[in-house]
């Protein structure tokens, strides 16, 4: 990949549906090799944000390319360079997790013998070796996020989106993903996009963040950078940042029949 291209770059990208504005002339860039975090209540458009970037979903309107490839005349480049893992995680239930993991491989030109050397330390990082002989109906909702995760990883991906990737997996599984992903970022320069309702894990995690709220990107930038432009201390949470930014007063309606000891 071009140095000078951006990993992701989108102009104008908009979904609709019906009368319905899902993502909203989405101008966004997203440079190499970079940990990006994607933020935003639920329904703000994040997830259909993923499934256009990576070829899932075409756009209504607007374009975005991907590594350099744009999304709606060059989809297969797209997906060549690609690693993802989508809300819906789209797995053969009736596979085992290494038949799973080898079906993409195989899918990404893979030859038999490198797959057989990657699938292994794969299963061995995910911690689901002891679980190689059972089939992915039989597992259980963090499982299945982790075989989604191994197959997005299986073809070394130059950039890797990752819809909630951390949601249903226990914390030890959590943190040697993460590592992973560093190590992914530092040594081979891969990008990473992922979406999370986590602020802790974003504000830990990531280089750059962007805002999105009603389908309309709002902010991006490093987490200082968020604070000084919404006019919040250095020491302030991104939570914080985020409320503040998407306008959410901390006051808002309580539920005084729940809450109020005289109503008991």
């Amino acid at each position: 990949m071009d140095n000078q291209v951006p990993a992701i770059k989108t102009e104008n990208l908009t979904r609709k549906y019906g009368n319905m504005t899902a993502v909203d002339h989405l101008n966004l860039s997203v440079d190499q090799g970079i940990i990006f975090g994607f933020l935003g209540p639920n329904g703000a458009g994040k997830s259909t944000t993923i499934n256009m970037l990576t070829a899932l979903l075409p756009p209504t309107a607007g374009t975005a390319c991907i590594g350099g490839f744009d999304i709606k005349q060059e989809p297969l480049e797209v997906k060549r360079r690609i690693g993802v893992v989508p809300e819906g995680l789209s797995l053969y239930q009736r596979l085992t997790a290494s038949e799973q993991i080898e079906l993409v491989g195989r899918l990404h030109g893979l030859d038999h013998a490198e797959i057989e050397r990657r699938i292994p330390s794969l299963l061995n990082m995910l911690e689901l070796e002891e679980s190689i002989d059972k089939m992915i109906i039989d597992y259980s909702h963090g499982m299945r996020k982790k075989t989604a995760l191994a197959c997005a990883l299986i073809h070394a991906p130059d950039i890797l989106f990752l819809d909630e990737p951390f949601e249903g997996i226990d914390p030890v599984s959590t943190r040697a993903i993460k590592e992973l992903l560093r190590d992914m970022r530092a040594g081979r320069g891969t990008t990473i996009f992922f979406s999370t309702h986590v602020m802790e894990l974003a504000e830990r995690f990531c280089d750059q963040v962007g805002i999105i709220n009603k389908g309309r990107l709002i902010d991006v930038g490093s987490i200082p950078e968020l604070r000084q432009r919404v006019n919040l201390p250095k020491d302030a949470s991104l939570e914080d940042v985020f409320l503040q930014t998407v306008g959410i007063q901390e006051d808002g309606a309580r539920l005084d029949w729940l809450t109020d000891n005289e109503n008991a």
